[in-house]
């Protein structure tokens, strides 16, 4: 049951939040304050003490760099369209900015790529005003520098102390700062600004309908031919809403007219397949037919090629934990059902021969049949291939089998409880088949991978 302050938090931010999490913020605010309990420390509530419970919920760790190939895809279609129209000054919005980090990557990427200052400004909002307060400041300490090549850093900050830099004026210029989220930010101010628009990982928080609302905002921001990138797990929604992805591997981009990248023959590919991290582009173009350079054009100019990845932001995956379980017959337990791959489904494998990479391969190629026959050569080999289950699941959504594809998911996560592209999967199809709860629990358990893994 949903308790009041828990709705509270959500009118003010759009979080849903758990009561655990709530609970606890509450209580740390009524030592703070003084109250005698919970009860009296609402009784008190007024608008400042609201802003000082909300900093307790939000989450603002970010980092420099951080997945970095969409900031690259950014450079490439900002360079693209000064082109076409060389006196415009291009927008940018990050939204939620937490610390500053991201945008000030932002500023620090394009003008590298050799994007004049004064072509481009970056707006970057987030609902915390000590947030906004620290990125206004601009100084940070070694733990917003995870990347391993830390050239940027040289070129960018100056040195200001112990384990401490300030971020020069000539990026700082390139940024503005505002408290604000996207549930509440003037629509008729910012209507159609916008040529690129970064909301990464803020919609996985919000339940459908808030999601929807945040989804329509964006929508009006962004330029008609504008870039949305978001993180992996919230694709499905964009697209679900008028937006079609682009060819970026890694970068999670979308654009926002899909009818007008349909009419230029985009064919969009599937969700899967064009937009999950390394881990989970085992099934790209698996649909036949469909190949990457049928995605969604760039628009105005020629297609967009993304940018190699720079050493100067480069964030080494993070390692899977090894895949934990006793038997095939344990997962069989978990999912009741009995396990498929328990006999040979083909002639034995070559030596040495590495059949998941071979149904990658041939998933890439569309053919679903053999990659499923190499997947399940495999699991003879390996009953507990965690990735294996992860890529028939893949291949079942492709064909429409959604209950299949849910069993295979779900022995992936009993196997690899971590991980992170089956789980969020698994919250897209609770969402699809109407189950609100689980979706959000899936997608909960995912968040809190993510950052897991981010900070490894």
């Amino acid at each position: 049951m949903t308790t009041p302050a828990q709705i509270m938090l959500r009118a003010a931010t759009g979080l849903n939040l758990s009561k655990q999490i709530v609970d606890r913020a509450i209580r740390a605010r009524v030592v703070c304050v003084g109250a005698v309990d919970a009860d009296d420390y609402l009784d008190r509530m007024t608008p400042e003490e609201l802003t000082a419970l909300v900093e307790l919920v939000v989450v603002p760790e970010s980092w420099f760099y951080r997945d970095q190939q969409a900031f690259h895809a950014t450079a490439d279609y900002l360079k693209e369209q000064i082109q076409v129209e060389p006196n415009r000054l291009f927008h940018v919005l990050s939204l939620p900015c937490a610390g500053g980090e991201e945008p000030y990557t932002m500023a620090m990427v394009l003008l590298d790529a050799g994007i004049p200052a004064d072509r481009f400004m970056i707006d970057a909002f987030d609902i915390s005003p000590v947030c906004v307060a620290r990125a206004k400041t601009g100084v940070y300490g070694r733990n917003a520098f995870r990347s391993q090549d830390l050239a940027f850093r040289d070129r960018h900050f100056t040195a200001v102390g112990n384990d401490a830099w300030r971020i020069n004026d000539a990026v700082r210029k390139q940024v503005r700062f505002h408290q604000g989220n996207v549930l509440e930010m003037t629509m008729a101010k910012r209507a159609g600004l916008y040529d690129v628009i970064f909301c990464r990982n803020l919609l996985i928080y919000f339940d459908k309908p808030t999601t929807s609302a945040a989804i329509r905002n964006l929508d009006t921001m962004l330029k008609r031919d504008g870039l949305l990138f978001v993180g992996y797990a919230e694709v499905p929604s964009l697209c679900a809403n008028g937006f079609a992805p682009l060819p970026y591997a890694q970068a999670f981009g979308l654009i926002k007219d899909a009818e007008a990248a349909a009419r230029k023959k985009a064919g969009a590919l599937a969700v899967a397949a064009t937009t999950a991290p390394a881990s989970a582009r085992t099934a790209r173009s698996a649909r036949p037919g469909v190949t990457p350079s049928m995605a969604a054009p760039a628009p105005r100019a020629a297609r967009l090629t993304p940018s190699p990845a720079t050493p100067s932001g480069s964030m080494p995956a993070a390692p899977r934990r090894p895949a934990t379980g006793d038997t095939a017959a344990a997962i069989a337990g978990a999912t009741g059902n009995k396990p498929s791959a328990a006999k040979p489904a083909g002639p034995v494998p070559a030596p040495g021969r590495d059949l998941l990479a071979d149904a990658r391969r041939l998933a890439d190629l569309g053919q679903l049949k053999e990659a499923e026959r190499d997947c399940r050569d495999h699991l003879a080999q390996q009953p507990e291939s965690a990735e294996a289950y992860f890529i028939l699941g893949l291949i079942n959504e492709l064909t429409n089998k959604h209950v299949q594809a849910q069993d295979y998911w779900k022995r992936c996560i009993y196997l690899q409880p971590d991980h992170y592209e089956a789980l969020c999967h698994l919250a897209l199809l609770a969402e699809t088949n109407g189950d609100a709860t689980t979706a959000a629990a899936l997608k909960a358990r995912a968040a809190r991978i993510y950052k897991r893994q981010q900070a490894s």
